[in-house]
């Protein structure tokens, strides 16, 4: 099993907060891809987190029940890493020719993942030259603990698969949400439940990943201390007014203008550091999805607190579905980027 690597038939799972979402595709980058199955299943929080085998057993029924009625008969799957549970990192190793490097980088990778090796699963991938020093190559370094790759393994080979490879949901997700057929960089923005990842995709490849501050449940928490309102209901304010000011007398914006501001202060930042590293690399876009695909107004105004072209993501940009499939997913299809994104990785 590799974090980045994998081969064959497969199709890919992503386990979210509320759902759970199985995508398996036909084609490739170059020819275009076509929806084959998918699935999408609402589930139990309380059952994601139950780490009983009573409940690990029964969560395994779900997955095999949901890929059964999906269609779907390969056994290999692709499965993704929270950001909680991964790490990632782009570093510079000496240039070598192609099978030196990846022996030589085999002993080198150990100084590169913030854990003991006997403790971790890591994998790498070559990017290319570095930006600033010929004699150098990126190269990008993913690990996740080894007791936590395990026990996905275990809940999900009980169920009756193969795990053919693990990635960062933060990897996937921006292979998925990314621009195509442009030479401008692009910073993909997943504003989720808990934190928010953000990458920065440049030539295909991601060149800076991390976590940044802020998230949903920290605005949904604010909200409801400030309106003195039950957090369910101040959740609801945020999804259905947003960031209008001319709604609810602007009191929903007034209150998240200061945490926003700041978060667009940190993408700011991160953008900054890509252009330090990548001088001659224009930033083209920002892509939101998560809850900043959501939330009413979210996207005008880091576009104006960043003066970067801001968009909603479209995991589907590049994936072909039939009018069926069209109108059975269109009030779920934003859940997809991680799914889609596992799903497009390369077989070769």
């Amino acid at each position: 099993m590799k974090l980045l690597h994998g081969v064959g038939d497969f199709f890919s799972l992503d386990i979210g907060t509320n759902s759970m979402r199985i995508v398996q595709l036909s084609g490739n980058a170059q020819r275009g891809w076509s929806l084959v199955k998918y699935a999408y299943v609402p589930i139990d929080q309380k059952l994601v987190q139950d780490s009983s085998e009573l409940g690990k057993k029964r969560f395994g029924e779900i997955i095999a029940s949901a890929v059964e009625k999906a269609g779907i008969k390969t056994k290999n799957i692709a499965i993704g890493l929270p950001s909680s549970k991964s790490f990632t990192s782009i570093v510079e190793t000496d240039t070598l020719p192609e099978k030196e490097l990846e022996k030589a980088f085999k002993y080198e990778i150990d100084k590169h993942v913030p854990m003991a090796m006997n403790d971790a699963q890591a994998d790498y991938v070559v990017l290319g030259p570095s930006p600033n020093d010929p004699a150098k190559t990126e190269v990008l370094v993913s690990s996740t603990a080894k007791e936590f790759a395990e026990s996905q393994l275990e809940l999900i080979e009980k169920a009756g698969f193969n795990v053919v490879a693990m990635e960062p949901e933060t990897l996937a997700m921006s292979r998925a949400l990314a621009p195509v057929n442009t030479e401008e960089a692009a910073v993909i923005v997943d504003f989720g439940e808990h934190s928010t990842d953000l990458s920065i995709v440049y030539k295909n490849n991601p060149r800076l990943v991390r976590t940044i501050p802020g998230a949903f449940g920290l605005l949904v928490k604010t909200a409801s201390n400030s309106l003195n309102v039950r957090e369910d209901q101040a959740r609801q304010f945020i999804l259905k007014f947003g960031l209008a000011q001319d709604k609810v007398e602007g009191q929903v914006f007034k209150i998240l203008d200061g945490l926003l501001d700041n978060f667009a202060t940190e993408l700011v930042k991160s953008i900054r550091f890509f252009q330090t590293r990548y001088v001659n690399a224009k930033v083209g876009s920002i892509v939101l999805a998560g809850y900043a695909e959501t939330i009413p107004l979210f996207a005008e105004y880091i576009e104006a607190k960043t003066q970067v072209s801001t968009m909603r993501g479209n995991p589907w940009q590049a994936v072909r579905l039939t009018p069926a499939q069209q109108q059975t997913l269109v009030n779920v299809s934003s859940e997809f980027p991680v799914a889609i994104g596992l799903a497009k990785r390369s077989n070769e």
